[in-house]
């Protein structure tokens, strides 16, 4: 018997040797991945689409990938990320809206949680199973209970915040009263953070450190970067702001014409394509005063800086892997998670009584720290030229944003620098990423739960040039968001926008020869106006999609929920008090009165 274990040792030996041999080669060919999520940018603000602003690294990207003139998200931040992470509806997936503005009778119905449910599993999750060392770093806002936080969701490292925004410069300070303190957490655990430093930084600096601490791991990574930039407020450093110092002394009329100009020589859009129609409430840029001028384009300053400064660490995370050697085998996916925001939360007299009272707006301040900037609708529009609206709205400007992948393995050498056409969806991009990382999804149960099927496709057969659409012909493509509304069948869409960009009724346009929404084909084509009308309602019933309430306001309904989620349980108690001490008041007066008259 030991001879026999004398003469097997050897070869379990070379077996076990030769497995793990195989091992590391399966390691070898799986890509590594880096998913960047920016905040806000609109569709014409990479370089690479059209933008003046300076973003060398994603037009390096650009120019070594694929674009995607033709890519859909949602309106507004979580229910963008809950898609990008699961591939589900985000209707399905318990973002159905925001926790900012979902109407009081939505609250707590299925679908719209406002945070993750358990029927679906992430992406990082697939990929953390499979072998890959998982990271995220940046805001995070699809859940802040434990079951939601990353470390349940399939991430191995993590530093994330938790909320829809907060400052750029100080940590702990809000950028908007609607919640009682910005939450941060380290690995599933609430994080000591610094006092200061500058968000776009922090999160490519712990990308780094991750990828440095694990460097000698065999295994491919996943690391998700999800960006403030270009969130509100906008700060940026003044080294970035310094160079756009009169870049925008024009206005914002010359530089949506210029953006829109751009996007078509890059061909990016059809040479003929008309400019969108802008709102009523438009002011034109010659209406304003010299000194309005000078301000409304620093703004757009600071704007542009808070971008290239978010192209300038990324090319910072890009370096790194270059200097490892691990670069050629990594993909990058870009994308913003809405258009460019166009609100000003100082037209409210409460946002602006909060600001005033943390924040500074003078024109030698904004960008920096303790100041408060945004751009307004003016300038989102051209940020989002030459589309229709902007974030919040289903106008292509909310809903079309820049996407870009880069380093897909590919022996087709025409598919460099190439630009796709066809409609896609972030709901595509978990798909493509399991597509190139060999995992199956698991369907419609995950772990012995039950869980939604993905209801994307990859991309990587248009990007190797294997197919020329994603979807079909009929394939429909529903959306929905705070009661605006929108239904996408090949190259048309049905959308319907709340006041005060739209009139609540449905239109219909051909957005592959007028991405601008500018020529209503409801009359030219009813038939088709009709059976996608029919085909929305199909699609809003099997997803689970609640009719807003009549009479809802977004604006309004931000202060209700304010007040509902944050004031009453910040001040319940000394409410509760002051009732008490005024009941007992009234009391004791009504019977000092009654006890005088009957003396």
């Amino acid at each position: 018997m030991k001879h026999q274990n004398r003469i097997h040792t050897p070869w379990l030996v070379a077996l076990m040797a030769l497995l793990l041999m195989s091992s590391a080669s399966v390691w070898a060919k799986k890509p590594n991945i880096v998913l960047m999520l920016a905040d806000d940018w609109g569709y014409s603000d990479v370089g690479a689409f059209g933008s003046e602003i300076q973003t060398p690294h994603l037009n390096q990207l650009a120019q070594s990938g694929t674009r995607f003139s033709n890519f859909h998200v949602s309106a507004s931040c979580s229910p963008t990320r809950s898609m990008l992470l699961t591939g589900v509806d985000n209707h399905l997936n318990g973002v159905g809206n925001m926790r900012e503005t979902i109407p009081q009778s939505h609250v707590g119905r299925a679908g719209y949680l406002s945070v993750l449910n358990n029927r679906v599993v992430t992406v990082a999750s697939l990929l953390q199973d499979s072998g890959y060392r998982t990271y995220v770093a940046g805001k995070w806002h699809v859940g802040k209970e434990p079951h939601n936080l990353p470390p349940a969701r399939g991430f191995d490292r993590s530093l994330v915040m938790g909320d829809s925004g907060s400052d750029n410069w100080e940590t702990g300070k809000l950028y908007l009263d609607l919640t009682d303190k910005v939450y941060w957490y380290e690995n599933g655990q609430e994080a000591k953070m610094p006092k200061e430093f500058y968000s776009t930084e922090f999160y490519i600096n712990k990308t780094l450190d991750y990828l440095k601490t694990d460097a000698k791991s065999d295994k491919p990574f996943f690391a998700y970067v999800a960006f403030q930039a270009n969130h509100i407020p906008l700060q940026a450093p003044q080294e970035f702001i310094d160079k756009y110092k009169g870049k925008y002394d024009q206005g914002w009329d010359v530089l949506r014409q210029e953006r829109r100009n751009k996007a078509i020589a890059l061909g990016l859009l059809p040479a003929n394509t008309p400019m969108a129609a802008l709102p009523s409430t438009h002011i034109a840029w010659d209406s304003l005063s010299p000194t309005d001028k000078a301000y409304q384009a620093r703004r757009m300053e600071v704007y542009a800086a808070m971008a290239e400064a978010m192209d300038h660490h990324i090319g910072r995370l890009m370096a790194h892997l270059k200097e490892t050697g691990e670069y050629d085998n990594t993909v990058f996916v870009f994308l913003s998670d809405n258009g460019a925001e166009a609100s000003d939360p100082y037209a409210l007299a409460v946002g602006r009584w909060w600001l005033d009272q943390n924040y500074n707006r003078d024109i030698d301040k904004l960008g920096s720290k303790g100041a408060y900037s945004i751009i307004g609708p003016q300038w989102a529009s051209a940020a989002t030229s030459p589309l229709s609206t902007y974030k919040f709205y289903a106008g292509e400007g909310g809903i079309r944003v820049p996407l870009i992948i880069s380093g897909v393995p590919s022996k087709a050498k025409d598919t460099q620098a190439r630009i796709h056409h066809s409609l896609t969806h972030v709901n595509d991009i978990v798909p493509t990423l399991l597509d190139l990382a060999k995992v199956e999804h698991p369907g419609t149960s995950y772990k012995g739960q039950s869980i939604y099927p993905l209801t994307g496709h990859s991309l990587l057969p248009v990007i190797a040039g294997n197919a020329t659409r994603v979807r079909s012909p009929d394939e429909v493509l529903g959306y929905e968001l705070s009661g605006n509304l929108a239904l996408f069948k090949g190259d048309y869409k049905l959308v319907s926008n709340l006041a005060p960009v739209g009139d609540g009724k449905w239109h219909l346009y051909n957005i592959m020869t007028d991405p601008g929404e500018t020529q209503d084909l409801q009359r030219a084509l009813p038939d088709l106006f009709q059976s996608m009308q029919a085909d929305y309602a199909k699609w809003a019933k099997a997803n689970g999609v609640l009719a807003m309430p009549a009479g809802y306001d977004p604006i309004q309904q931000v202060i209700i929920n304010s007040l509902v989620f944050v004031y009453w349980p910040r001040y319940q108690w000394h409410l509760l008090v002051f009732f008490l001490v005024l009941t007992t008041a009234v009391v004791w007066a009504w019977r000092r009165r009654r006890a005088r008259r009957t003396a």
